[in-house]
């Protein structure tokens, strides 16, 4: 279970998060949705571990999250471009969870044919479309074993058929167990894929 307790993030004294609060429950889903400049990503990145928070809790299962308890898939995905789809998705594993080469691949390949892409093992990141892009970046997450996988903004400039495509992969990343969270400014995917929503607006709104 993920818990946000009044959580805040200020820059150069301008104050971006004001007292969040949420409990993430294990194996559900949350949306995150609100304007450009809400502090939506902000707040994704706190959650990652990869920026600091100016105040407030972040706990997983009640105790401080530990380094690759969540992971992220990026709004321009982040990929190696110098690497295949499969070093792209086995790097990590092995480089940091120590999985043997055997280990990193068999799971890399059960991966791609969880999420439909099998057969795109030994092409590179230019050869291929953005939703396949898309799926080699959550298979790269996954491989890391997160508890809880993050998205940022998975459904911007997709056109409604890829949506639809996302909802289907992710509602059925849920079916796993996986938690995710999700941040996005389209309510309609939101409210399609959420156990819950948190909406957020800039503070100046009030």
């Amino acid at each position: 279970m993920l818990e946000v307790k009044k959580l805040a993030k200020a820059f150069n004294g301008r104050q971006i998060l004001k007292n969040i609060s949420f409990t993430l429950n294990d194996g559900d889903i949350l949306t995150i949705v609100g304007p450009s400049g809400a502090g939506k990503t902000t707040l994704l990145r706190i959650i990652a571990g990869l920026e600091t928070k100016s105040s407030g809790e972040i706990l997983i299962d009640g105790k401080e999250p530990t380094s690759g308890q969540v992971g992220v898939v990026f709004q321009d995905f982040n990929l190696f471009l110098n690497l295949s789809v499969l070093a792209n998705i086995t790097l990590a594993p092995q480089l940091v969870l120590k999985e043997s080469d055997r280990e990193a691949k068999k799971q890399a390949l059960d991966l791609l044919k969880q999420l439909q892409m099998t057969g795109h093992e030994a092409q590179y990141p230019y050869q291929l479309s953005g939703g396949q892009k898309q799926r080699v970046a959550i298979a790269r997450a996954l491989a890391m074993k997160p508890k809880i996988l993050c998205y940022d903004e998975p459904t911007s400039a997709l056109d409604p058929e890829l949506r639809q495509e996302v909802e289907k992969m992710i509602l059925g990343l849920k079916k796993t167990g996986l938690t995710q969270l999700i941040i996005t400014h389209d309510l309609t995917f939101a409210e399609n894929v959420a156990d819950q929503v948190l909406r957020v607006k800039p503070l100046s709104e009030g």
